[in-house]
C-alpha cells in the first residue's frame, strides 16, 4: 500500500481556506473589517515569509469559533461552502485525489488550518483522513483555543506520525509514500517522504525543488 499526504490550502485548493474563512466572517459582519483584515492580511504574508508565530495566529483564527453557538457556525460554514470553497476547487485537483483514492492508497490531507474549517473540505474531496490542527473544545464548545501540537512546519511530521500510529503504522510501512504541496513552510514533511510533489509552488520551494529534482506540479 501507498501514502498520499496533501496540503490544502494553495495545493488542492486555488486559495487559501484560512484566509477565506476570516474574510468571509468580515463580509458577514461577524468579525470587525478595519480591525481583523489588517492583521488577517498581515499573517498571510508572515507565511509566505515563513516567519508566522503559529500560535499568535491560532489566538486569532480560533476566536471567532469560541464567540458563537455551534448551529451558528455550522450554517456559515455551508454557506462558505458554496460561495468561497467551491470556486476554489479545480477539476485536475479532483482528479488527482480520484487517481490516488483509486489506486488503493492511504490518502490524507495534513494541514495547519483547523479541522472545524477544513473537515469539510476535505470530504467534498472525498479524502477519508484529515490531520489538522484540532480546536480545543469542552462541553461541545469551542475555547479558541488549539488542542496539542498544531500542524505546522515540523508539527505536520509529530501530527502525521501520530495518526499512523494510531493505525498500526508508521512511513515505514509503505513501500511508497507522497506528499503534494505549495510551500516552502512543508519542506521538513516533503523531506520524509519518497515521492515529494512541489504543487504550483513559492518560490523558495520551487527553488528547492528544481535543485532536488522533485517534480513541479500545477492544479490550476
Amino acid at each position: 500500500m501507498d501514502l498520499v499526504l496533501f496540503d490544502l490550502d494553495n495545493t488542492l485548493l486555488n486559495g487559501d481556506s484560512d484566509f477565506a474563512w476570516a474574510q468571509f466572517l468580515i463580509g458577514k459582519g461577524v468579525l470587525d473589517r478595519e480591525v481583523q483584515e489588517a492583521r488577517n492580511l498581515a499573517f498571510l504574508e508572515q507565511y509566505k515569509a515563513g516567519t508566522l508565530d503559529i500560535f499568535e495566529f491560532l489566538d486569532f483564527q480560533l476566536a471567532p469559533l469560541a464567540r458563537h453557538p455551534r448551529a451558528q457556525l455550522d450554517a456559515w460554514h455551508r454557506e462558505f461552502m458554496d460561495l468561497s470553497v467551491q470556486p476554489m476547487i479545480t477539476a485536475k485537483a479532483r482528479a488527482l485525489v480520484q487517481q490516488h483514492l483509486d489506486s488503493g492508497a492511504l490518502v490524507a490531507v495534513v494541514t495547519a488550518t483547523n479541522a472545524f474549517v477544513t473537515g469539510p473540505i476535505v470530504r467534498e474531496f472525498g479524502i477519508p483522513h484529515l490531520v489538522a490542527t484540532i480546536p480545543a473544545q469542552e462541553g461541545g464548545a469551542f475555547t479558541g483555543k488549539p488542542r496539542g501540537m498544531p500542524a505546522f512546519k515540523a508539527g505536520k511530521i509529530e501530527r502525521t506520525e501520530a495518526w499512523l500510529e494510531s493505525l498500526g503504522l508508521h512511513f515505514g510501512s509503505f513501500a511508497r509514500s507522497w506528499f503534494y504541496s505549495d510551500s516552502h513552510n512543508d519542506l521538513p514533511l516533503m523531506k520524509s517522504v519518497s515521492n515529494p510533489v512541489a504543487v504550483d509552488p513559492d518560490e523558495r520551494l520551487r527553488a528547492h525543488a528544481e535543485g532536488a529534482h522533485w517534480p513541479v506540479i500545477s492544479l490550476r
